[in-house]
């Protein structure tokens, strides 16, 4: 296959639209849950093929703790049945996993399962896949500047050298390259607290679709538009 020379070398989705799909069906959430989980396996392996190197998917937000008790609880046990399910294809498939947000209110399990996995898959470099979980990016933000802060309290950091290449290097994305591309699914036209300072240029794509019905050709159409789109970041028009 052919790669387009503008292919996004990165990708962020926010995954929405796995309730609706269930209430749809008549089933509980937690179905959604499960299938927008299997949805993103397709649209991991899609990548390499299309010319990207880094998938960044949003799995649960700082927000999402208001939701009831059983579907949180259910959220978590999915996240830990998917790490140690996924865990031996994402080696064989050369895919190399983070997670990024606030992992202090996970539950102990799942942070040795997140720590795990990530060294296991450390070394490999055919997809970078990053998993957002309690993850909201003002949240990121505060907790980068608290960093920041206490490197300038140690006279580590000057606070007159600070500029806007400083704070990038104490976000929880520090080894990422921002996002060319944003996806939402679902028909919401809205960000929702997602890497806010990363994809100050991003391009943004929001598409009825719900998150368990997308499939690899919706994901390489939205590619294809990309490929057309002239990225100025501020200046003129050619």
């Amino acid at each position: 296959m052919s790669i387009p020379a503008k292919s996004p070398r990165h990708v962020a989705i926010i995954m929405d639209g796995n309730g609706r799909w269930a209430r749809k069906r008549g089933r509980p959430r937690l179905l959604g849950h499960r299938a927008g989980a299997k949805r993103v396996r397709e649209i991991v392996e899609a990548c390499p093929d299309n010319g990207v190197e880094y998938l960044t998917i949003f799995a649960f937000s700082t927000e999402n703790w208001k939701r009831t008790q059983e579907e949180v609880a259910g959220l978590m046990s999915l996240f830990r049945r998917y790490i140690e399910a996924e865990a031996q294809d994402l080696v064989k498939e050369g895919t190399r996993i983070r997670f990024i947000g606030d992992r202090l209110r996970l539950d102990a399990k799942l942070q040795r399962l997140m720590n795990w996995v990530e060294a296991l898959t450390a070394h490999n470099t055919r997809v970078n896949l990053t998993v957002a979980i309690n993850y909201g990016g003002r949240d990121e933000v505060a907790r980068a500047t608290k960093r920041l802060a206490r490197d300038v309290a140690a006279g580590r950091l000057d606070p007159e050298e600070i500029t806007d290449e400083t704070l990038p290097r104490y976000l929880d994305t520090h080894v990422l390259p921002d996002p060319d591309l944003v996806i939402r699914t679902s028909g919401e036209a809205r960000i929702s607290n997602f890497l806010l300072w990363q994809s100050a240029y991003a391009e943004y794509e929001f598409v009825d679709t719900l998150w368990p019905d997308f499939r690899r050709a919706d994901f390489e159409a939205i590619l294809a538009r990309y490929t057309g789109r002239d990225r100025r970041y501020g200046g003129a028009t050619a």
